[in-house]
């Protein structure tokens, strides 16, 4: 079959951020940078929780522990969003998700609060209300890039059907 879609990533779009996946597919992760300042805002924290008070500790350690988990997770799921010929693959902290590409439907939601607007990548398996399906959003931080943008390329890199 001949496949006459581009896999080039999309515009302003450079790895390690995205590129290409190991399984030579497009692939998504957090910014290396945003992950760095994590580091840093949670070595900060932790050596400012030395001079608190027993409150304070407690409630600044826990925002060390959560910048931590965070900056972690970025790491142990790398990368966040990969996609081969057969669907879209998802890493979390704690293992992978396969989408296969007849089941996945690919969206952006976006919503408006206090005055900002967010988008997120919706991909759904859901194949209709008695389904439950998997849900995954994945937001600007998540994939290093614009949803939108994402979803334009996946939307590309989808086979199609009929």
């Amino acid at each position: 079959m001949d496949d006459d879609r581009s896999t080039a990533p999309p515009e302003g779009c450079e790895p390690p951020v995205c590129g290409r996946s190991p399984a030579g597919g497009m692939a998504w992760s957090p910014h290396p940078l945003g992950t760095a300042t994590l580091v840093v805002a949670a070595v900060v924290l932790g050596a400012a929780a030395l001079s608190l008070d027993a409150a304070g500790r407690l409630l600044v350690g826990a925002a060390t522990l959560l910048a931590l988990g965070v900056a972690g997770r970025d790491v142990v799921a790398r990368p966040r969003l990969a996609v081969d010929a057969d669907g879209v693959v998802v890493r979390t902290g704690t293992g992978r998700r396969h989408l296969p590409w007849a089941h996945v439907r690919i969206g952006v939601r976006a919503t408006r609060r206090f005055g900002l607007r967010s988008r997120l990548l919706e991909l759904d398996t859901a194949a209709g209300p008695d389904d439950t399906g998997v849900l995954v959003l994945l937001g600007r931080r998540d994939l290093g890039a614009d949803p939108e943008e994402v979803a334009r390329t996946l939307r590309g890199l989808a086979p199609r059907t009929g």
